[in-house]
């Protein structure tokens, strides 16, 4: 095989090991549906937006080189209010696709010029999260390795080798007795081993060196913040300055764990793990960017909004596809998905600047939620609320049981304060469950009946006297 043979295989594995990572978890839209159903309720409409949307990356990554750069990804907008589950369709879209996510604020970024963080930070911090992502998986491929080196050297450090003079000055003909020593340690080094396997040894304490990291603990911050800062000050002065060790008395099974630790990242490859993170951000990384409609307005001229249409300014060739300068070299951002989010009470997205608009073509419109839905949220996803209730007092040996009526009970609470204060959705059921079983949590070791029974009459009873005064039932529900 010539020289331009194996550069050309190379690059194919390259392309084939990059289809891999991209292509994880290729569901069908009716199956990603199928999986949202299981912890969001309702919502039909934003389930099958980003189901299409995350469909659509696998299909770009089988359309031909020539064509693949030119499909942008869809971006969508959202409109909802509070608590209908906005946030949490983005976050299970991210856990089905594994792919790099980050929750950001729009209202937390201010326009080049003004004190707060600006809009690349997104960029720079999911990046971040990639290389964690990344670095993450491989330590775990090399896992067992760095296992076993771990076993070497605490069996060293329990039995250190003992050499003698006369091997140091390497005499020919070493003396019979000296192989005898030899052939004993390593009879003993056999059967501690032995012994670490079983955990005969998991009660003994050993005397370890940590690597401290960098003398100075050294900081730089700018207006902005430290994330500001292109180049990492630590990281160049810790390479220059001596690493500093301290010595620490652990358990043999600690001992493993720190040095295993320790050992797992000096076996991976962190070129290629930076390498295959940023790849991992520019093609598969998703931002959701909630309360877009804070941001939405105008420019006023004065007060504290004036930064708002700077902002979105700001924002926009992040959306349309620019470079951003992270620390781990450059990012693009043609082909992230940016998912955005806004109650858009006040204000519209046509309120919106006109380009900024035209880079969310997918707008979809939550539904508020009313009792026959907080029924279904109490009861039916994989992590609903009453589910996590009873687990919770299971611990303490408690049978917590939910009756359906007071399930209904709850719900129509949770639906009446919603309409009478401020509507936040599925989260006043949060608060309601916490005001109802305080006093079963807060007793529950010392309870003698170890049976409680939710039913309507409890809810009644526990929540009537709140209910009645509208003032206290905003101050606690």
């Amino acid at each position: 095989m010539n020289y331009q043979q194996q550069i050309m295989e190379k690059i194919d594995m390259e392309i084939v090991e990059e289809e891999d990572y991209l292509a994880n978890n290729a569901f069908t839209p009716r199956e990603i549906v199928s999986e949202l159903d299981k912890y969001i309720i309702s919502q039909n409409d934003a389930k099958r937006c980003v189901a299409i949307a995350l469909r659509n990356r696998w299909r770009r990554q089988r359309v031909g080189p020539e064509l693949r750069e030119e499909i942008a990804p869809k971006n969508i907008i959202m409109i909802g209010p509070t608590g209908v589950g906005k946030t949490e369709i983005a976050r299970r879209l991210a856990n089905l696709s594994q792919a790099p996510f980050i929750k950001v604020e729009a209202s937390k970024f201010t326009e080049v010029g003004y004190v707060g963080r600006d809009v690349d930070s997104m960029i720079r911090d999911l990046t971040e999260l990639s290389v964690k992502m990344v670095k993450d998986k491989e330590q775990e491929a090399v896992k067992i390795k760095a296992l076993l080196i771990a076993e070497s050297k605490v069996l060293e450090i329990l039995l250190p080798s003992k050499k003698t003079e006369k091997f140091e000055e390497a005499e020919p003909e070493p003396e019979p007795e000296l192989f005898d020593q030899e052939e004993g340690r390593q009879r003993t080094y056999d059967k501690l081993r032995t012994m670490l396997k079983e955990g005969k040894l998991d009660d003994r304490f050993i005397d370890l060196e940590i690597s401290e990291g960098m003398t100075p603990n050294l900081k730089i911050f700018s207006a902005t913040g430290i994330e500001e800062m292109d180049m990492n000050f630590q990281e160049i002065l810790g390479n220059i300055l001596p690493k500093r060790t301290k010595k620490k008395r652990v358990q043999i099974p600690e001992a493993l764990q720190l040095i295993a630790q320790e050992e797992a990242a000096k076996l991976i490859d962190m070129d290629k793990v930076i390498k295959n993170a940023v790849k991992k951000v520019e093609q598969t990384g998703i931002v959701f960017l909630d309360e877009l409609d804070k941001i939405s307005g105008r420019e006023t001229g004065k007060g504290p909004d004036v930064s708002r249409e700077g902002v979105q300014r700001d924002i926009l060739p992040i959306v349309e596809g620019s470079t951003v300068i992270t620390k781990y070299g450059m990012v693009k951002t043609d082909h992230i998905l940016f998912i955005a989010a806004g109650a858009f009470h006040v204000s519209r997205p046509s309120d919106l600047i006109p380009e900024l608009q035209g880079r969310f073509p997918i707008r979809v419109e939550l539904q508020s939620l009313g009792k026959e839905e907080f029924i279904r949220i109490l009861t039916e996803p994989q992590n609903s609320l009453v589910k996590q209730y009873k687990a919770l007092m299971n611990t303490e040996g408690i049978e917590l049981e939910f009756e359906q009526d007071g399930i209904a009970k709850i719900s129509e609470i949770a639906q009446e304060v919603n309409q009478r204060t401020e509507n936040i959705g599925a989260r006043r059921l949060h608060t309601i469950m916490e005001k109802l079983l305080d006093e079963v949590s807060f007793h529950a070791p010392e309870l003698q009946d170890k049976d409680v029974t939710v039913d309507a009459k409890m809810v009644e009873d526990k929540l009537n006297s709140i209910m009645i005064d509208d003032d206290l039932s905003r101050f606690i529900l």
